[in-house]
């Protein structure tokens, strides 16, 4: 199907243009022309600023049910786990399908077209395999495609409660036999249309040397991406200085699991060497801003891992939020006071972080940018609502990342179909409704 997009503002090569139209077919983008003035005879008019799709490069989709519950009160990251792990044991392949078909329609409303999905819920009751021992990983892309987004499945490798002991009752559904029994199991995972498959570390506490061995082997085999939880807590670096003599990330480059195809989730308590090994080796750092203030883990080095040499992604984690706008805000605004110093970004970077570099960590290197060939994703974020309005045209992207939010996304397309038009999701027509639905089974369960 040929369809041509006029965007009254596009972000092309890192300048806000006016007049664009963007002809697509098959999927992809097949022309991009400047200076339209108005809509071409059967295009579909885009008014506000268009740029390339956003990648939200980490999610938990089954965290959506928490949000405004682990909000109550104080507690740290190993309380709110608690309350995670109740949610996930009431989880089975249809429950988990319909809460996260709502949530990437939810992720499509905020102009996300991909999806990085970091899943570890494999098993059923008592870490008993489905008959389908997919069935967890198939309901998600099942709902991926239902919701019109891309996914990246990250099938997660998960075998111990810390560093050698035995999963606990909460985490046996989360746990393969052993590294072989994984990687067996995520080989009948298969790359389609809107799916790529990829890899995941939980974490050096619940993958021992010979998993972490396993998965970047399997995922190099492949050429697929290889997520990790890193260094999230204090707690986590001190016990595997304690069992390994060595801090997490150097663990990861001892046993071949950092490089360009690796992403490094969090990434909040690095040492020197710690920078020095991601950036030398090319990782990328994914940040999540909003969930690491949730969680009160604290502010990351993005800057420094940065200048090291690790490209930066997004991602909304827990879902705390769903805003890949407020996460690349977050991250400038965060290093401000931490720093307090403004500028360590421009708003060119930022909206790279949240397209192109989020993209190419999860293996969709041919999407993320508005030119001939690539993928046609891209969403379109209004400059006329109550926060972008009276803003000049050519500071779109500014206005963009320091205020908007995902409220103000009125298109969203996804292989050159529109997916959200006019702020409606045309899959999904009552999203809340349908979110409502699924997080209320989950609590009567």
């Amino acid at each position: 199907m040929q369809l041509t997009y006029w965007t009254e503002h596009a972000w092309l090569n890192g300048v806000v243009e006016p007049g664009v139209a963007i002809d697509t077919a098959g999927g992809r983008i097949t022309g991009v022309r400047t200076g339209v003035d108005a809509p071409p005879p059967g295009a579909v008019a885009l008014r506000g600023f268009t740029l390339p799709g956003l990648a939200n490069a980490h999610s938990h989709a089954f965290h959506r049910a928490l949000r405004g519950t682990v909000q109550v009160g104080s507690g740290t990251f190993w309380t709110w786990r608690e309350i995670m792990y109740s949610i996930a044991a009431e989880l089975d392949p249809d429950t988990y399908y319909a809460l996260a078909r709502a949530v990437y329609a939810e992720m499509a409303l905020a102009g996300v077209t991909c999806v990085g999905e970091f899943h570890y819920l494999h098993h059923g009751p008592g870490g008993t395999p489905y008959d389908d021992p997919n069935a967890m990983g198939e309901a998600l892309i099942a709902a991926a495609g239902e919701a019109g987004i891309r996914i990246t499945l990250l099938d997660t490798a998960y075998f111990s409660s810390g560093f050698g002991a035995p999963p606990d009752r909460h985490q046996v559904r989360f746990a393969d036999a052993g590294p072989d029994a994984w990687a067996e199991r995520a080989d009948a995972l298969k790359d389609r249309d809107h799916v790529r498959i990829g890899a995941a570390i939980h974490s050096v506490r619940a993958v021992p040397p010979a998993g972490i061995a396993r998965a970047a082997e399997w995922a190099a085999a492949r050429r697929a991406p290889l997520h990790v939880h890193l260094s999230e807590q204090p707690a986590e670096n001190e016990a595997c200085l304690k069992a390994h003599g060595r801090t997490p990330t150097r663990l990861l480059a001892d046993h071949g699991a950092l490089g360009p195809r690796t992403s490094a989730v969090h990434a909040t308590h690095l040492t020197g060497a710690d920078i020095r090994l991601l950036g030398d080796s090319g990782t990328v750092v994914c940040m999540c801003p909003t969930t690491e203030r949730d969680l009160a883990d604290g502010i990351g080095p993005a800057r420094e891992v940065q200048l090291a040499g690790s490209p930066l992604s997004l991602g909304s984690d827990s879902h705390a939020v769903i805003d890949l706008l407020e996460e690349a805000r977050a991250m400038e605004l965060d290093e401000r006071l931490r720093t307090r110093t403004r500028g360590h970004w421009t708003a060119a970077q930022l909206l790279r972080a949240a397209t192109a570099d989020g993209h190419a960590s999860l293996g969709w290197a041919d999407a993320g940018q508005l030119e001939t060939g690539a993928l046609a994703d891209f969403t379109t974020v209004a400059l006329d609502s109550v926060r972008t309005a009276g803003t000049l045209p050519r500071l779109a992207a500014e206005t963009a990342v320091y205020a908007a939010t995902a409220a103000d996304v009125r298109h969203t397309v996804v292989g050159g179909r529109h997916i959200v038009r006019d702020g409606i999701h045309q899959l999904v027509p009552d999203v809340p409704a349908a979110m409502g639905a699924a997080v209320a089974r989950l609590r009567r369960s």
